[in-house]
């Protein structure tokens, strides 16, 4: 493995850490969810079915719920899915709630009949990241990656939607 790229509350501390971006935690719901036309507070919010990804590992607790365990709550996960990228039609279907970063959300507005919302809850903004062994420090050929991901990191904040703008 070359690089590994994520957002963990504390990445492992014998890694070396190159810093992507931040992004703000929001809430992606279909456009027929009741809190689009009422809003919600934190208990709705922690009420409704939320769907999230699968676990990376037995045991393993993602960044926002680790973040609501430290605040005594709670979010009412009822669906796991083993590909993120399969959750946004999900959520367009459904009234499940997808809790993630805006940039990611962002993509699916416009292509599917989603809504972004506020999430009532003060999570810190989620940082994303790449990490590397040691032996790879020094190798020009990783320095190579990890100077692509780094520069394709940075222009995904700039154009949240490249592909709406491809096809105009």
């Amino acid at each position: 493995i070359d690089i590994v790229i994520g957002n963990w509350m504390a990445p492992p501390e014998d890694l070396h850490l190159g810093a992507l971006f931040e992004d703000e935690v929001v809430s992606l719901v279909s456009e027929q969810h009741p809190a689009v036309r009422r809003g919600w507070d934190l208990q709705a919010w922690l009420d409704a079915d939320h769907v999230a990804p699968g676990a990376t590992h037995p045991g393993a607790r993602g960044i926002l719920d680790e973040h609501l365990d430290q605040m005594g709550h709670a979010r009412n996960i009822t669906t796991r899915v083993a590909h993120f990228s399969l959750i946004p039609a999900m959520v367009a279907s459904t009234l499940l709630v997808l809790t993630t970063g805006r940039t990611y959300c962002g993509r699916f507005v416009g292509q599917l009949p989603v809504r972004i919302l506020p999430c009532p809850v003060s999570f810190p903004p989620l940082r994303y990241y790449q990490l590397w062994h040691a032996r790879t420090h020094s190798s020009a050929a990783a320095r190579w990656l990890r100077e692509r991901v780094k520069s394709v990191a940075s222009k995904l904040l700039d154009d949240p939607m490249p592909s709406a703008r491809a096809a105009r």
